[in-house]
């Protein structure tokens, strides 16, 4: 493959970047950080896969924290609302 194919090839895959963070919680029921300014950032992931493998990692790795909590942001949905998921 030349650069001019591996240019278009990529012109026309979209990046799907996914956003992992965490933190302590508030209470158990909420999505209210304790310390905003303590939040774990992950990590920013190309794909959803490699995204969830991230978060399955940090969850597993704070289950002893009931109030500690990892989550996943779509962010290709927060730059471009009209691009879905493949």
């Amino acid at each position: 493959m030349n650069k001019t194919t591996q240019a278009t090839s990529a012109k026309k895959e979209k990046q799907l970047l996914h956003l992992v963070f965490g933190g302590e919680l508030e209470t158990l029921d909420g999505v209210a950080f304790r310390d905003p300014g303590k939040l774990d950032i992950v990590g920013i992931y190309p794909d959803n896969a490699s995204a969830l493998a991230a978060w399955k990692a940090k969850a597993q790795s704070t289950v002893d924290n009931a109030h500690m909590r990892y989550f996943v942001v779509h962010l290709y949905r927060l730059l471009d609302p009209d691009v879905e998921e493949l």
